[in-house]
């Protein structure tokens, strides 16, 4: 899913470009060749695809996460108005329906892949909100296809609600200037080093997928880290988890079988399930690509140069071997006398994820051996207790409920911490304050 927390140091952004003079090290790069037939928007085993424009563009949008952003919750798909809720104010994404009003009905192709590819819209320069920095490498036939689908839809005349940034903020002109440091135009170019399996993953996890805006740690004005990419970061309340080769905190300990359940299903045996903002990539994006399109991205993730990340991004990973067999509690497990945590977890967590975490009524229920339970800050736990979670995938949806209701703050670290000991042989460090800073993401 995009990361809509870039907009928050944009204003960093011009004022490194004002001061340190790199406004003039490069100028717009000239547009490379098309990347060849192998890395284009046709998977290799979607034939009605390169038959059909509107097929392939579908597929292709789909493989871009658009609807994600771009649909409102209880609104129609792509027709925009989902709020992004920044420290300075809020914005909305667009609608994308053929709308020649409200949406793109009216543009021409140009104007599409300026706005796509170059951060160019309608009323000036985009915040970086829209991932126009990695759709910059998308080949104009597969950015042209996704309009090709995109203008297939039905329109929808939905007003987006004006945005409420506050100045600076709201001064579009400075993108100009973070562009100028911060972004570079470019198309993907294949690695002939590397196959076509390998090269078509890359165009799947940066071109379209743009894996890294998620993932990646950000420097001082909010521009990714290039030599930390995948190595994990918080976005939008929840972690980002390290998908990089590490073996320690990343993926490189899970099977190729892992990372395909994961990716295609949203679940990984003995590892994760996918929750929050993940969860929507997997139900909007990933569980709709074809087999060897997963695979793709499975070969390219497994040559990601391993990171061990920064600070409290770093979640050491347990695997589920190291949790009890059975239904008993393991020695040591109430941690330093959490009775209480102990007690909600037996009452309302128990029924479902079971105290061994192999989950009873669903597999995407198990918690051993998953990246939440391995966090000792309960980044993405918190969030999970306190909203729940759902995911819908081949029409079959799994839902946690949320506690947050019910539980008081202390009462959500209590068993936050809890879970951490049991299944993570971790100290949990979250307190009330934690609990309180995390009800605010919301």
């Amino acid at each position: 899913m995009t990361v809509f927390r870039k907009s928050v140091g944009y204003v960093a952004g011009i004022a490194i470009a004002a001061t340190t003079g790199l406004v003039s090290y490069r100028a717009l790069q000239a547009e490379g060749p098309e990347p060849p037939a192998v890395i284009s928007g046709v998977p290799r085993d979607f034939p009605d695809a390169a038959d059909d424009l509107v097929k392939r563009g579908q597929y292709l949008t789909r493989a871009a996460d658009c609807e994600a952003c771009h649909t409102v919750v209880g609104g129609a798909p792509f027709s925009g108005g989902r709020p992004f809720k920044l420290p300075f104010g809020t914005i909305y994404a667009t609608n994308l329906t053929p709308d020649r009003e409200t949406g793109i009905g009216g543009w021409s192709d140009a104007r599409f892949l300026r706005a796509v590819r170059d951060g160019i819209g309608t009323h000036g320069n985009l915040y970086p909100a829209m991932s126009y920095t990695s759709y910059t490498a998308l080949s104009t036939a597969d950015a042209l296809a996704i309009k090709a689908y995109l203008s297939s839809l039905k329109p929808v005349h939905a007003t987006v609600p004006t945005g409420t940034l506050s100045f600076p903020f709201n001064q579009r002109w400075g993108m100009k200037l973070w562009n100028l440091v911060f972004f570079h135009p470019h198309r993907y170019k294949p690695d002939p080093t590397r196959d076509a399996q390998w090269n078509r993953g890359a165009y799947l996890a940066t071109a379209l997928g743009h894996c890294g805006e998620c993932h990646t740690p950000r420097n001082i004005g909010f521009a990714m880290r290039s030599r930390e990419y995948l190595a994990g970061t918080v976005v939008e309340g929840w972690k980002a988890y390290n998908t990089t080769s590490n073996a320690t905190y990343g993926i490189g300990e899970w099977s190729d079988e892992q990372l395909t359940g994961y990716l295609a299903q949203g679940h990984a045996h003995g590892r994760s399930s996918a929750a929050g903002p993940m969860a929507e990539v997997v139900e909007h994006s990933l569980q709709y690509l074809t087999p060897s399109d997963i695979q793709a991205l499975v070969v390219y993730l497994r040559g990601i140069d391993p990171v061990r990340g920064v600070g409290s991004d770093r979640v050491e990973l347990k695997p589920a071997a190291v949790v009890a067999s059975t239904n008993l509690l393991p020695a040591g497990d109430a941690a330093g006398g959490n009775t209480r945590g102990r007690q909600l977890f037996e009452g309302d967590c128990a029924g479902c994820h079971q105290f061994n975490g192999v989950g009873r009524q669903s597999e995407y229920a198990s918690l051993a051996g998953s990246h939440a339970v391995n966090d000792t800050t309960g980044t993405s736990m918190l969030q999970v207790i306190l909203d729940g979670s759902s995911l819908t995938v081949n029409g079959r949806r799994q839902v946690m409920p949320g506690f947050g209701a019910a539980y008081s703050n202390e009462d959500v670290a209590a068993v936050a911490n809890y879970v951490l000991a049991h299944f993570g042989s971790k100290l949990g460090k979250i307190d009330a304050a934690a609990v309180a800073k995390a009800r605010q993401t919301h």
